[in-house]
């Protein structure tokens, strides 16, 4: 019994964590990224359409975030959507015709450059950039979801 109590109050803990884990990607073509939840407080960055963040905390209408770089600051709730995103994470990447090294290399993508997530197969994931630019890339190459 008092392992069970135990084992609950520790998901009871955990639980709010897993809650906010949650990704928002930025749903106008710019959005201020701010030092704290309002107006008020200076920008910090501006990011672009589809830039994909994780949420770390939510307070009113306003989203504490982070990007793949580690940054962390706040975006306003209502210019974040739920569209998965993803953003290349290393120096240069291969943009692919299909889901595997044997096919043919469409283009290369720069750190910072920011694809929607069509799909996934395996380590594999389907991308479509602004330009309309459709190809695949390893997941493990990009971050966000």
């Amino acid at each position: 019994m008092r392992r069970t109590a135990a084992l609950l109050c520790l998901l009871a803990l955990l639980v709010p964590q897993a809650a906010l884990a949650a990704m928002v990607s930025i749903a106008a073509e710019r959005v201020n990224l701010r030092a704290g939840p309002g107006k008020h407080y200076p920008v910090l960055w501006n990011l672009g359409a589809g830039y994909p963040l994780r949420v770390l905390d939510r307070r009113g209408n306003w989203l504490k975030v982070k990007d793949f770089e580690g940054d962390v600051g706040w975006v306003y709730k209502k210019l974040t959507s739920r569209r998965p995103h993803l953003v290349v994470k290393k120096r240069l990447i291969n943009i692919r015709s299909g889901p595997g090294t044997k096919y043919k290399v469409v283009a290369k993508a720069k750190r910072g450059v920011v694809f929607a997530t069509l799909k996934r197969k395996g380590r594999w994931v389907k991308l479509k950039h602004e330009t309309g630019l459709v190809g695949w890339a390893r997941r493990d190459l990009l971050w966000g979801w």
